[in-house]
């Protein structure tokens, strides 16, 4: 997996990630065929280096559209020393000619059936240029290898999935563009991987947990009695039902992310996210906040509506309502998606540049400012959002989670330096 620039701390040749690990490798580790006896290796550039100077036979490669590039050169220097080489991820389902270059084989959508064939192939000598399945086989899954994974180098080791996709359409997704639509995993799988976890802490990898309510709240049920403490992605929509927020604390929820996105409900509705009241946005930050569960709240910046008073806007609502963990991101148009596709008819796309596509940096001209007002503008938003006296007052607000939020927000303030430096070339970032 190409180093996607997570938030990291890095002291030496040591690295660990301030996220959960991923569990796109430990999954496909698990569909290797039994009859396949291979070595199976897995190396997460984020938190490792990548053994150029090892010999592999099959290298398999994970990209997202901002990990693209450098999954390209990985390829690259893989296949010039014999390697075969497949690419998989998102960024294939989005732009299979285009990786199609670089790979002797592509895998567009889950790999859950396509996988163990493309293996046996590899084994027969009949690989195809191409396997494609975008049918859903999310039952009877193996157990991931966590066992292959360094598990000491992750803020959260032990991950899992009980849905996928999302029935929502927002205009900057690229989950409806890629095929996934919206399904769920047997209630009784996910419940028994996740009793078989032996630590107590967990984290689900799902979009949006919440957009099956009858399903979101069985599972919820279903986790009391494991005594786990868990966190994960909703929706605003799933605090519409009453008795979400004490199933919730039942079952042991610490922290949930929340995209709100932006405080303008004219934006939210040409986005497709119009189910996001923002005058409920405190009643939701307040309530979790009495339940004690910590709120990483989302926001982007760069929407059409967008002017220059947007960043003090949202800065100032962030640390008014004491938001435990703020994040936020800059509108970025992916390929496939309908923002992609105006922004481009409108000549607006400034580049395909791929690794500048991960939400730190401007790949468009926006409406309402410059180039470089959006950059600075988020920019600043950061760094006044994590001064220290501004991070302390989120954190003891915290209760007894105190110790999460604090980490949370040290870990964004660690991250400033880096995206100050980023954003130095201006060469590069405002072309």
């Amino acid at each position: 997996m190409p180093n996607g620039g997570i938030h990291r701390l890095a002291i030496g040749p040591f690295r660990k990630s301030f996220r959960e690990a991923p569990l796109t490798a430990t999954v496909l580790a698990a569909l290797v065929p039994p009859e396949c006896d291979y070595e199976i290796q897995i190396v997460d550039e984020s938190i490792q280096a990548i053994p150029f100077h090892k010999t592999y036979e099959l290298v398999a490669i994970s990209i997202l559209t901002g990990t693209a590039i450098r999954g390209y050169e990985i390829a690259r220097r893989f296949k010039h020393q014999g390697a075969t080489v497949v690419i998989g991820g998102v960024h294939v389902s989005l732009r299979p000619e285009e990786v199609s270059q670089y790979a002797d084989s592509i895998v567009i959508g889950f790999a859950e059936k396509t996988w163990p064939q493309l293996l046996r192939d590899f084994e027969n000598s009949c690989l195809k240029a191409k396997y494609e399945d975008h049918e859903q086989h999310f039952e009877n899954l193996p157990t991931p290898r966590r066992d292959l994974q360094k598990k000491s180098r992750y803020m959260v080791p032990n991950v899992v999935s009980a849905t996928r996709g999302c029935k929502n359409n927002c205009d900057f997704c690229t989950v409806p563009v890629a095929g996934f639509q919206w399904h769920v995993r047997p209630l009784g799988e996910v419940v028994d991987e996740i009793r078989n976890i032996r630590s107590r802490k967990l984290v689900f990898n799902d979009v949006s947990m919440g957009e099956d309510m009858s399903y979101f709240k069985a599972l919820l049920k279903a986790m009391v009695p494991l005594r786990k403490k868990w966190g994960g992605l909703v929706s605003t929509k799933v605090f519409n039902d009453l008795e979400v927020m004490d199933l919730l604390v039942a079952s042991g929820c610490i922290y949930l992310l929340i995209g709100f996105e932006t405080l303008n409900s004219e934006t939210l509705s040409n986005i497709n996210k119009g189910f996001n009241q923002v005058e409920k946005y405190v009643h939701i930050i307040h309530m979790l906040r009495q339940h004690k569960i910590i709120l990483m709240g989302c926001f982007i910046f760069g929407f059409e509506e967008d002017d220059l008073d947007i960043f003090r806007k949202t800065v100032a609502f962030v640390n008014t309502n004491k938001v435990a963990i703020p994040r936020y991101a800059v509108y970025t148009p992916y390929p496939g998606t309908p923002s992609f596709r105006r922004l481009m008819s409108e000549g607006r796309i400034l580049h395909q540049w791929w690794n500048y596509y991960d939400t730190q940096h401007v790949v468009f001209r926006p409406k309402k400012m410059t180039v470089e007002e959006l950059q600075n503008g988020f920019v600043w938003a950061y760094n006044d959002t994590f001064k220290t006296r501004s991070c302390l007052k989120r954190t003891i607000t915290s209760g007894k989670n105190l110790l999460l939020t604090f980490g949370g927000n040290m870990a964004y303030k660690l991250y400033l330096s880096r995206l100050n430096n980023s954003h130095k070339d201006k060469r590069l970032i405002f072309t």
